[in-house]
């Protein structure tokens, strides 16, 4: 089992819908995906249709009272499980903060469910902020994509989520995490402005840029008001199309580096 982390401290980019519509696009090809939101706000928990508690979440698990196999949940969608969010969430950031493991607890937790092979990937929804849960599921990951709105401010907000990623490499807490991509959103073809910052990304960030942009769409904002992945709510639309083709751009990059189901 891999584990991404989706990651940009910056709020609006489309964290969560990447989240939430590349994990379901990865079980449409075969993939079995564990999906964790570690957002308070509970975007994709009530994105994909629950409505979780504080003990539903991953509250306890990181405190230690209980095993994070239990906190799984199977979805509706096959092949995708989830560990849900809610703003209890918030409370664990202040009781981890006080702990010397903060940054490697989370770490902990899911390498424990690697050997098991119960999923081929987990993705990680992260909160929009460098708070303790966001550099803790950085130190968890194996691998980030960042999700990148086209816009100026979204370049300054790379910069900083880059820099994060080579503290946390430098502090011994993961130094093998890999930014894996950097993935376009919101994209208007149309716009001088969105093929200018996809130019300079594409500059210092060739080989990390992926190919596939996700556009600017009605649908994709509607359907987390739905409870419904893209796939569900618009199956024949620009936004499923997509995120469809991300997924699969995903798998081939992997392919290309090594064994693409290898186990970690």
């Amino acid at each position: 089992m891999k584990v991404i982390a989706i990651g940009n401290q910056k709020g609006g980019v489309g964290k969560t819908t990447t989240a939430i519509n590349l994990a379901a696009a990865l079980t449409m090809l075969g993939q079995r995906v564990l999906l964790i939101d570690l957002d308070p706000q509970a975007n994709t928990t009530s994105g994909i249709g629950l409505e979780a508690e504080g003990n539903d979440t991953l509250y306890p698990v990181l405190l230690g009272h209980c095993d994070i196999r239990e906190k799984i949940q199977v979805s509706r969608i096959p092949n995708l499980s989830i560990i849900p969010s809610a703003m209890d969430l918030a409370g664990v950031e202040i009781e981890m903060a006080r702990s010397d493991d903060h940054l490697t607890r989370l770490r902990g937790f899911l390498q424990g469910l690697k050997p098991n092979d119960l999923f081929e990937f987990c993705v990680v929804d992260t909160p929009p902020s460098l708070g303790v849960l966001m550099t803790s599921a950085l130190a968890a990951a194996d691998e980030v994509i960042i999700p990148l709105q086209c816009e100026w401010f979204g370049l300054e907000g790379l910069a900083k989520i880059v820099h994060v990623l080579e503290q946390i490499r430098e502090s011994g807490a993961n130094p093998d995490l890999k930014l894996e991509g950097i993935v376009m959103t919101m994209y208007d073809a149309r716009t001088n402005l969105a093929r200018q910052v996809v130019e300079e990304v594409s500059t210092y960030f060739p080989n990390e840029m992926y190919k596939t942009f996700i556009p600017r769409s009605i649908k994709l904002g509607e359907a987390p008001s739905h409870g419904k992945t893209i796939f569900e709510h618009d199956p024949s639309g620009n936004g499923s199309h997509a995120y469809l083709a991300m997924a699969e751009e995903f798998l081939s990059r992997r392919a290309a580096t090594g064994p693409l189901l290898a186990s970690s």
